[in-house]
């Protein structure tokens, strides 16, 4: 994804999916850590809690007061997102898994997609005090919460791979799931790059609009975990594909990186 690709977002609409992170972060930053806190199991065995549906909930109530005829499509209620015209796409908590044991790196994602590509994008994760987003057109931005100075942010310039610093989510998955880089591709690239992490879900991506690290591989995912990142790390001066190349958030998989660095890692990936 590539800021050229979009013309400039309406402010209107970063205006609103601020104020939606301001809503889902009031809901599920109270129920974090909370002894009452209820947490069962989807059908996929992926946990959900009260919070994630609450959050989700009072979202979708929202919009659908200020844009009634855009669609919606949201991890646990569901929905669709058009290939062309506007449509949100939203997280209540990418990070669940972390949210119902304690650990603060989770957040609430929330895009605006248009014909296809993610416009507006915005990560708020209330527990590691942090707020990213991206408005096509407008840059790329993050500031600590409640109430720090918004920071314009960008990709590093870090060009050799073997300079690279890359994270992942869980590295188990490259061999436990289908998809077109298994363990041995992941595996090459951690022997290839400097330094290797794993950060995970929403938060290694944002790193890399940030510029503090410089490659985040995906090996599986939802649109709803990659829409809202998407557009953070384009209008940063980044690049998110799947792990063919091809230029999307919807292809169930991801690369992140600078930009300088893609080609260069997507080799390494594939052999």
């Amino acid at each position: 994804m590539s800021p050229e690709q979009n013309a400039p977002a309406d402010p209107r609409d970063l205006d609103l999916a601020l104020r939606l992170a301001d809503l889902a972060d009031a809901i599920t930053l109270p129920r974090f850590r909370a002894s009452d806190l209820r947490v069962t199991r989807k059908p996929d065995r992926t946990p959900v809690t009260d919070a994630d549906t609450a959050a989700e909930d009072a979202i979708r109530a929202a919009l659908g007061h200020e844009r009634p005829q855009d669609p919606i499509l949201g991890e646990e209620r569901g929905g669709d997102v058009e290939v062309r015209g506007r449509g949100w796409v939203v997280d209540p908590i990418d990070g669940t898994k972390n949210f119902s044991r304690g650990v603060p790196a989770w957040a609430t994602l929330i895009a605006l997609v248009v014909d296809g590509v993610p416009t507006v994008g915005v990560v708020s994760a209330p527990a590691l005090h942090r707020r990213w987003w991206g408005s096509a057109g407008a840059g790329a931005w993050a500031r600590d919460l409640p109430s720090g100075t918004p920071r314009r942010i960008a990709v590093s310039g870090v060009e050799s791979v073997g300079d690279a610093y890359v994270s992942t989510t869980d590295t188990d998955t490259f061999r436990s799931e289908p998809g077109p880089v298994g363990r041995d591709g992941w595996l090459a690239l951690t022997e290839a790059c400097w330094e290797s992490r794993a950060f995970g879900d929403f938060w290694q991506h944002v790193l890399v609009a940030e510029g503090v690290i410089d490659v985040a591989v995906e090996p599986v995912a939802n649109p709803w975990d990659l829409a809202a990142p998407a557009a953070v790390v384009a209008e940063a001066g980044g690049r998110l594909t799947d792990l063919a190349g091809h230029p999307t958030y919807a292809g169930g998989h991801a690369l992140t990186s600078n930009g300088l660095l893609h080609d260069g890692v997507l080799e390494v990936l594939g052999g």
